[in-house]
C-alpha cells in the first residue's frame, strides 16, 4: 500500500505527488509497450478516486510517457534515451547499449528525381535520379519513427533491393563496404501527416520530431 499526504494545503498536489511516483516507477521498473494496471487498480492503490487518480495520468501523459488506447489500457511509451549527436551516431547502437530492442522494417525501396532540398543536401542536380529508401523503426515492438534515405550512388541500387530488415547503417557497411559517416542534423517539429499518423499509430497531426540532413 502506497500512502502519501492527505493535508489540504500540502504541495505538490495529491494527483501531482501520483504523477511523479509513477515517473519514477516508469523509469526504473517499465519497458516501452508495457501496460500500466488499470486505473481502478491504481485508485485502490492510491487511496484516491479514479478522478484524481486520471489526472496523475493525463500528467503523465502530457509529458509523453503514456498513451490511452481505448478499449486496451494505458501504454507506456519511450522512456528519455541519451542520444549523442556525432559523425559516428548510430541509432540501433545507441538503443541496444541501453538496453533496448530496435527493429527496422522495409517499407518502400524505388529509383526517384530528386527534388531541390535533397538535392541541394546530396551535392546533386535537381531531378536527378536517386534512390529512396523508407524504414519504419521500432523499439521494443512500439512504432519510433519513420525514415526516408535518399542515396545518391547508383551503384548500390541492386545491393539496396536486398536490405528488407536491420540496421540500414550495417548493410551498408557490410553489403557495400562503405563507411558512412554523419555530416550535420537539423531538427524540427510539425505534425505528423496521416500515413504517418498511421505507421507510428498516433494520433492524426500529433506533433513529431523531424531530422534532416
Amino acid at each position: 500500500m502506497t500512502h502519501l499526504s492527505r493535508h489540504p494545503t500540502s504541495y505538490p498536489t495529491r494527483y501531482q505527488q501520483i504523477a511523479a511516483q509513477l515517473e519514477q516507477e516508469l523509469s526504473s521498473q517499465y519497458r516501452c509497450g508495457d501496460y500500466l494496471p488499470s486505473e481502478q487498480q491504481l485508485a485502490e492503490r492510491f487511496e484516491v478516486n479514479r478522478h484524481t487518480l486520471r489526472r496523475a495520468v493525463d500528467e503523465l501523459v502530457e509529458r509523453g510517457w503514456l498513451q490511452r488506447r481505448h478499449g486496451i489500457g494505458i501504454l507506456v511509451l519511450l522512456r528519455p534515451y541519451n542520444y549523442p549527436l556525432h559523425a559516428n551516431t548510430r541509432f540501433s547502437q545507441n538503443l541496444f547499449e541501453q538496453g533496448s530492442h530496435p527493429t527496422s522494417e522495409h517499407l518502400l525501396a524505388v529509383l526517384r528525381p530528386c527534388n531541390g532540398h535533397i538535392a541541394s543536401a546530396l551535392s546533386r542536380e535537381e531531378g536527378e535520379t536517386i534512390i529512396h529508401l523508407r524504414t519504419l523503426r521500432r523499439v521494443n515492438g512500439v512504432p519510433l519513427s519513420v525514415i526516408d534515405h535518399y542515396l545518391p550512388d547508383l551503384d548500390w541500387w541492386p545491393a539496396l533491393q536486398q536490405f528488407r530488415s536491420g540496421s540500414l547503417h550495417e548493410f551498408i557497411q557490410q553489403q557495400i563496404h562503405q563507411p558512412l559517416t554523419r555530416r550535420q542534423t537539423r531538427i524540427s517539429a510539425r505534425r505528423a501527416q496521416a500515413k504517418e499518423s498511421r505507421l507510428l499509430e498516433i494520433a492524426t497531426h500529433a506533433p513529431c520530431y523531424a531530422c534532416a540532413p
